[in-house]
């Protein structure tokens, strides 16, 4: 075998040798899982994750406290008034059109959605990314989608999602993912059916805890075993809702008065028709369990309320409280929801890691959900882009 040859193979393996050197990581979303609920049952494997990796009592999601803003923050390191996902559904003036997460066309419009999520900063600095259901994946944003994505489909069951995760782990190291992001939306629906304090969820999250098991055995069998790294979290948390605790806002503001009203319990958006807007802002700051703000007036700690996707009035119900027009409907004011402001503790939820890069048994700091961009980024060597996240909250748990 000639000297070249031999020095060409030797630098191929070399080259190979760097390359499996390389960090993963894993994030699962578990939607709506408070951050408490694992102290009510018996939860194994996030006990072993806490006790292999790292824990922390809660962290604080932004606010509105629901799914498609924390899910983009969570991608983005923004506040969702800087990425411009600002609820489930809202109005965009700036593009005249309206953004309803089951709506599958404005889903998948890249111009809805700002900022730069994680699997975009990877792909554009040459890593493959992966995501099975993430909030903002299943459009172009900035032109980039993860390199593996699938279109939202509740009916794809959870074991099945773990699988498609281990079989992108197994492919060819040309092909295989570094980055995963992938999504369960329970106990979130079973949640809203029957109440956070409802036996029913203390069953469900044990059962969601036996899925952590799986998902861990299932890394344990890969040939990148030692390189993974799994983070488990959530977007929000859940509180009990009550008719008897409602708020109509109808018997204070006539419909007519408003040209745009947006959102539900417990936060809403408000355009009032010209003229209007001082008039109901007046009549409205002394009803008594809700607040009621002018856009650029919120409350510093919530980051909120500059975007124009808010509108020009922020209407929301005190901790305790739920709001709506008319009576209040019983499958929309009993269970459990969310929404409601981040320093409601009910509205904190989970996270859970470990893997090469987490210190192991340590019990974290609360932090904030808009945190884990920055510290995906520093797992996987990856510049980041601008972010309202802070790597020194997290930066603690890192070996």
């Amino acid at each position: 075998m000639s000297v070249l040859l031999i020095l060409a193979m030797s630098g191929c393996s070399l080259q190979g040798s760097q390359q499996d050197e390389r960090q993963y990581l894993i994030m699962l979303s578990m939607d709506g899982f408070r951050w408490d609920y694992a102290e009510r049952t018996h939860t194994p494997n996030l006990d072993y994750i806490a006790t292999n990796g790292v824990s922390t009592e809660y962290v604080i999601p932004a606010f509105p406290s629901n799914t498609f803003p924390n899910h983009y923050t969570m991608a983005t390191g923004l506040y969702p008034d800087n990425h411009g996902i600002v609820n489930n559904n809202f109005y965009c003036p700036e593009l005249d059109m309206t953004y309803r997460m089951r709506d599958r066309d404005a889903v998948e419009d890249g111009r809805f959605y700002g900022g730069e999520p994680i699997w975009v900063t990877a792909e554009k600095q040459g890593m493959t990314s992966a995501s099975y259901f993430w909030v903002g994946s299943e459009a172009p944003v900035k032109g980039v989608q993860p390199t593996y994505w699938k279109t939202y489909d509740t009916g794809h069951p959870f074991a099945d999602r773990i699988d498609t995760v281990a079989y992108w782990l197994q492919l060819p190291i040309e092909k295989r993912p570094q980055l995963i992001t992938f999504y369960f939306h329970e106990p979130d629906s079973q949640g809203h059916r029957t109440g956070p304090e409802s036996t029913e969820i203390d069953e469900l999250v044990t059962e969601l805890d036996s899925l952590v098991g799986v998902l861990i055995e299932r890394i344990r069998e890969l040939p990148v075993a030692d390189r993974v790294n799994l983070i488990v979290t959530s977007d929000h948390g859940m509180t009990e809702r009550s008719q008897e605790r409602y708020v109509d806002v109808g018997q204070y503001v006539d419909r007519d008065w408003l040209d745009i009203s947006f959102g539900h319990n417990p936060v809403m958006f408000w355009r009032p028709a010209e003229g209007m807007k001082d008039s109901i802002y007046n009549i409205m700051k002394d009803v008594e369990n809700l607040y009621i703000w002018r856009s650029g007036e919120l409350p510093e700690r919530l980051n909120f309320g500059e975007n124009p996707r808010a509108l020009d009035l922020v209407v929301l119900a005190d901790s305790t409280y739920n709001i709506g027009w008319g009576e209040p409907e019983e499958r929309f004011y009993t269970g459990g929801g969310h929404g409601w402001d981040n320093a409601k503790k009910d509205m904190h939820t989970i996270f859970y890691a470990m893997g090469p890069a987490f210190r192991k048994g340590h019990v974290h700091d609360p932090f904030e959900l808009v945190d884990l961009y920055p510290l995906i980024a520093e797992i996987l060597g990856l510049d980041p882009a601008p972010v309202d996240g802070k790597l020194e909250r997290v930066q603690g748990m890192l070996k």
